[in-house]
């Protein structure tokens, strides 16, 4: 086992995610990082305290044995196991985000029936090709940002603990503890993350042997400065839910975008990532002054209300979230 592996037990009690003694169930996919998060959790919260959720979606040809594994590494960790068997609907369409969405609700609903956290098994290299992915797929700051190592009941503690795949990989070969390669992570020809991972994440790195840590220092620093931010919009706001629109166009356009999507997440109950820029048509909604009241969708189930010069958000009536 390589020195940093050797002390993952250290670095990540360090992170207090997985307090001593306290319950946790550990989202289990049979892969490197989930295994080792497994052993990682029994070692440090106690036994007794750990359960595993597997979810095994019959996508591929070796689903059975990826349960198998987890039951295999369950047994011998006397980790009690949870299976989920699911099937993909007619017209799910992003298959990966619909296994994900399945896997987080499936581990929220049991973590919380056993008042325990979620842990999740990503390391900072899932976090750098994150990171990367969402900087192509969608504009805006919010996607520098990277996964948080909190969130509600969902922890990630490896990746807290900056442990990378080589890291859990050695970790797992040192404590004699098998796991599973899944092929579809490499599936470039069908997934957009498998190309981030085999093609572009090389590529980079041939530009300059530190890229991957420079994205996620990068992420860092804008998860501190988006800290700062809130609190100046929280100002702007006064801990209201509306604004005058003659306030909102003082405001500088990035404060001003910012507002928008507090307050049309805030109602809406969800991302809105369109919200923000929309900010030039909702200020144009200012005649509405004279009319009395006007109305704009922004999308994703909000709208923009304005009545006598006020915005505020709703949600929008008869619309599902998409």
């Amino acid at each position: 086992m390589s020195s940093a592996a050797d002390a993952l037990p250290g670095r990540v009690r360090e992170t207090g995610l997985l307090p001593a003694g306290e319950p946790v169930v550990v989202l289990l996919s049979g892969g490197r990082d989930s295994i080792c998060l497994l052993d990682l959790a029994v070692l440090l919260s106690g036994p007794g305290t750990v359960g595993a959720l597997h979810v095994n979606y019959g996508l591929r040809a070796e689903s059975a044995g990826d349960q198998a594994v987890c039951e295999e590494v369950c047994r011998r960790l006397e980790v009690p196991l949870d299976i989920e068997l699911v099937a993909a609907p007619a017209g799910a369409g992003n298959l990966q985000a619909w296994a994900r969405d399945v896997r987080y609700g499936a581990g929220a609903r049991l973590a919380a029936a056993r008042g325990a956290r979620l842990a999740a098994g990503h390391t900072v290299t899932d976090q750098a090709e994150t990171i990367l992915y969402r900087l192509a797929a969608s504009p805006g700051r919010r996607s520098l940002l990277g996964m948080p190592v909190r969130r509600g009941l969902l922890v990630r503690p490896l990746l807290a603990a900056g442990a990378d795949r080589a890291e859990t990989a050695a970790w797992c070969a040192g404590r004699g503890l098998r796991w599973v390669e899944d092929a579809s992570n490499d599936d470039a020809g069908r997934y957009a993350r498998a190309r981030v991972r085999s093609r572009a994440m090389p590529a980079l790195r041939e530009l300059h042997p530190a890229a991957e840590a420079n994205l996620l220092r990068t992420a860092e620093l804008l998860r501190d400065e988006a800290e700062g931010l809130d609190v100046v919009v929280d100002t702007a706001l006064a801990g209201r839910d509306r604004i005058e629109l003659g306030h909102l166009a003082a405001l500088p356009p990035a404060l001003g975008r910012l507002v928008i999507r507090r307050l049309a997440e805030a109602a809406a109950g969800g991302l809105c990532p369109r919200a923000p820029g929309r900010l030039p048509d909702i200020l144009a909604l200012a005649a509405a002054r004279e009319r009395g009241a006007a109305m704009l969708d922004v999308g994703d189930g909000a709208r923009a209300v304005v009545e006598d010069g006020v915005l505020r958000f709703e949600r929008t009536p008869g619309r599902e979230r998409v």
